[in-house]
């Protein structure tokens, strides 16, 4: 299945505190196309990731850490329901920056 590509969130960069990226429209279904995070910074920095409100359960990434000057590039498809969204934080605030990219479709067509 596949929808509209479009760029939900950033690139903007991450606090330290768990914060929504992005929010499933009301009648929308999304799937994750690429998320795209870079560390400029000279030291390691963690990132984590979830969908739905943050928790241990629902973390894509959990405290993955991110090496100095390198990128995370998350090709991985997860589908997202109408209205669920999606958090992202990091071990340091202010450094890493984050892309999100998603194929969204209107509920009831045929892509969706």
């Amino acid at each position: 299945m596949t929808g509209t590509p479009r760029r939900v969130h950033g690139p903007a960069q991450v606090t330290n505190a768990a914060a929504t990226k992005y929010t499933v429209p009301t009648g929308v279904k999304a799937w994750t196309r690429h998320i795209h995070v870079q560390n400029p910074s000279g030291s390691p920095v963690t990132f984590t990731l979830s969908i739905g409100a943050d928790a241990a359960a629902t973390r894509i990434f959990d405290a993955y850490s991110i090496p100095a000057g390198t990128t995370l590039d998350y090709w991985g498809r997860h589908t997202l329901e109408a209205t669920q969204i999606v958090q992202a934080l990091a071990g340091t605030t202010l450094i890493l920056t984050l892309t999100i990219d998603v194929d969204e479709a209107i509920v009831g067509t045929p892509s969706a």
